[in-house]
């Protein structure tokens, strides 16, 4: 598999597949959000975007990076998430690296977005598809995130089946900036356990789709069995077609 690693302003238009890696916080967040029974995650552009659509839907969950504000229901933390239920809700997330790279590219054939508590899913998802090239957006700190990137190549060596031993990848996200600046307390809206719910391997057995529905971005879990295409999502809906 042909792989590139790319920051966000390094994107010169959507490639046909791209995976969005985001390790600390976002799609380890809305990977708990599914783990806790939402049946959507709608990516919002701005503050103003998810305040907006939560004035029209008062039954969805709007959440964003930092300390708790008005109009939003939670923060982008792992470990403040995993004690909410969100049985069948939807979640409108805004963050500043992940939600922001979705977008960047959500004009290509696929969308993965991604984490290491997806990471096996989305290879998995990869592989079924056929992906031969594949461009991995590193979120994080203008493209130089190595928590990040160390997710992404960590999800391209397995996407080519390669054996693969994870502890030097995830050593590299533990010692991050971004896991210093968490266990710090350098960020707002934090939990003691967000690092180690960021680095928890394979977690999830689902990868996460993003998709344009009615011109909202819409990332949703989908499950993916070894050796067979078009399988279906946690909620019973199909995966995306195969990728030629």
């Amino acid at each position: 598999m042909d792989a590139r690693f790319l920051g966000i302003g390094e994107l010169g238009g959507s490639p046909a597949v791209a995976v969005v890696v985001d390790v600390m916080r976002a799609f380890t967040v809305a990977a708990w959000a599914f783990g806790q029974g939402a049946e959507k995650v709608v990516l919002a552009e701005s503050l103003d975007e998810a305040l907006a659509l939560k004035a029209r839907h008062p039954d969805w969950v709007a959440l964003k990076d930092g300390p708790p504000a008005v109009g939003f229901d939670a923060v982008n933390s792992p470990g403040l998430l995993r004690s909410v239920d969100l049985g069948g809700r939807t979640v409108v997330q805004k963050t500043t690296a992940g939600t922001v790279g979705a977008l960047a590219v959500k004009e290509a054939s696929l969308v993965l977005c991604a984490s290491f508590v997806v990471a096996e899913a989305t290879a998995r998802l990869l592989r079924a598809r056929g992906c031969d090239s594949v461009t991995f957006v590193v979120t994080g700190e203008g493209g130089r995130a190595d928590e990040d990137l160390a997710c992404g190549q960590y999800i391209a060596r397995r996407s080519a089946g390669v054996r693969t031993d994870a502890a030097e990848f995830l050593r590299r996200a533990a010692e991050s900036r971004a896991a210093a600046e968490l266990a710090e307390g350098v960020r707002q809206g934090v939990h003691p356990d967000d690092v180690a719910l960021c680095l928890e391997l394979d977690r999830f057995p689902f990868a996460m789709v993003a998709a344009l529905e009615e011109s909202l971005l819409v990332l949703r879990p989908c499950t993916v069995p070894s050796l067979v295409t078009g399988q279906q999502r946690t909620d019973g809906r199909t995966c995306p077609p195969r990728t030629e």
